[in-house]
């Protein structure tokens, strides 16, 4: 798979509307994973997206989330550049280049949904998530 940059967008509770709703304006196929289907079924936040992805026919990929707790998103900075793919030489390329002399907020590791994932604002202030997924096949 080819790597991707594409926005990630955070809501505060209401990303499952967000998300249908930009299906309804661009078409495409939409996947949605909750808190619940991780490891967090017996919190209020159960029933909150975790994960979004919207592909649509244009080739356009639009992923969100509603923010966990303390992590409430503000109008403006709530957003984020999703890299994402299965070549893990280039991504931990970008990685090292886009997090050297920012901040780190999540490490580049190993994560229980089984990729490799990391945050990171750079020294422009722009953040950055990375997600590395196995190779298929």
């Amino acid at each position: 798979m080819a790597s991707k940059l594409n926005p990630y967008l955070s809501f505060n509770g209401d990303a499952r509307q967000a998300l249908e709703f930009y299906k309804e304006v661009f078409g495409g196929t939409l996947a949605m994973n909750t808190y619940g289907e991780f490891g967090q079924g017996d919190t209020p936040d159960a029933d909150k997206i975790m994960h979004g992805m919207l592909e649509t026919p244009s080739g356009f990929t639009l992923m969100g989330a509603d923010g966990a707790p303390g992590q409430e998103a503000q109008p403006g900075g709530n957003f984020s550049v999703a890299l994402t793919g299965d070549d893990d030489a280039e991504l931990r390329g970008y990685w090292e280049k886009l997090s050297a002399d920012g901040s780190v907020s999540v490490p580049l590791e190993k994560q229980m949904w089984g990729d490799v994932f990391g945050m990171c604002t750079d020294r422009f202030g722009v953040p950055w998530m990375v997600n590395i997924s196995e190779k298929q096949g």
